[in-house]
């Protein structure tokens, strides 16, 4: 314990300047003397939204698969995102932490905040938060410039992909998180704002976990128009592959399998308008299958 409280004491500097707020994505106010100079981030997703606000060098530590953009791997690890290593996040004396806020333990964000350290909530659940995110977080690091720049050029692309979709034939989508045990995740989470987006409806959105585990059986009687993976194709992982022997599935029939780079659409971060236009891309090619 004295070796906590002495290194929370070097963690806390002496501030001066003019003080930042802003309001994180779970209502709490978060107010810094000044920008923040040593940043540690909690989740992947963090750490790409800290870099796209144009704060990389300000980041100073990240938990393990914080593997975007290149830069972040040299990045010290601080544990997990759900296990963290509180002696090593305090001795990188950080004036910020950004936090996971559904992701992270909350026993341990709780420590850190008693600890008198400003934390900041990320939860992006919809695009359109994606670059109010940016915003914010180019607030606190100081870096607006890059910030406004970065949120201005993901809603554009965001936008396009709206007017380009909007008003297309519905397509009806089974989205797998996890193949064994098999795990979707519900209308709450970012994934599914991109389906709908695309004109697509998660058929387990309704869902009250935001990633909920599901039978085979309730996916193969739901008839999914479209599968879609959000995984890397591995050997190891059956992935799609595990739906092929159920001929009957609409899916199946019209070979809508369909897999996505799921760094590009489970994490809530700025790729996420790469990953929507490919799978609206997906959606798109599932109709072009439909009989005539």
């Amino acid at each position: 314990m004295q070796r906590l409280i002495g290194l929370v004491l070097a963690v806390l500097p002496a501030f001066a300047g003019a003080s930042v707020t802003v309001v994180d994505d779970v209502g709490r106010t978060v107010t810094l003397a000044q920008p923040a100079r040593r940043v540690v981030s909690l989740a992947p997703h963090v750490t790409e939204l800290l870099f796209a606000a144009g704060g990389g060098a300000r980041v100073v530590g990240a938990v393990n698969y914080s593997d975007y953009p290149e830069a972040a791997k040299k990045l010290p690890q601080v544990g997990s995102y759900n296990k963290l290593d509180f002696e090593r996040v305090l001795a990188l004396k950080p004036d910020l932490i950004v936090v996971w806020h559904s992701g992270n333990p909350t026993r341990q964000v709780e420590q850190l905040e008693r600890l008198g350290i400003p934390v900041y909530h990320s939860e992006p659940g919809r695009l359109a938060q994606i670059g109010d995110s940016l915003l914010r977080l180019g607030r606190l690091l100081g870096t607006e410039p890059a910030a406004g720049a970065a949120a201005r050029d993901y809603g554009d692309r965001i936008a396009a992909l709206k007017v380009r979709y909007a008003g297309r034939p519905p397509v009806t989508v089974f989205y797998q998180v996890w193949p064994r045990p098999l795990y979707t995740l519900n209308d709450d989470h970012i994934a599914s704002d991109m389906v709908r987006l695309c004109g697509g409806r998660n058929l387990f959105g309704a869902l009250k976990t935001i990633a909920p585990e599901v039978g085979v059986e309730a996916v193969i009687e739901a008839d999914p128009e479209v599968i879609l993976v959000g995984g890397r194709d591995n050997p190891d992982d059956p992935g799609g592959k595990m739906w092929q022997a159920f001929k009957g599935m609409t899916a199946v029939r019209r070979d809508n399998i369909f897999t996505i780079d799921g760094d590009l659409t489970n994490r809530a971060g700025p790729r996420t308008a790469e990953g929507a236009a490919q799978l609206c891309a997906m959606l798109e090619q599932a109709r072009g299958r439909r009989p005539r």
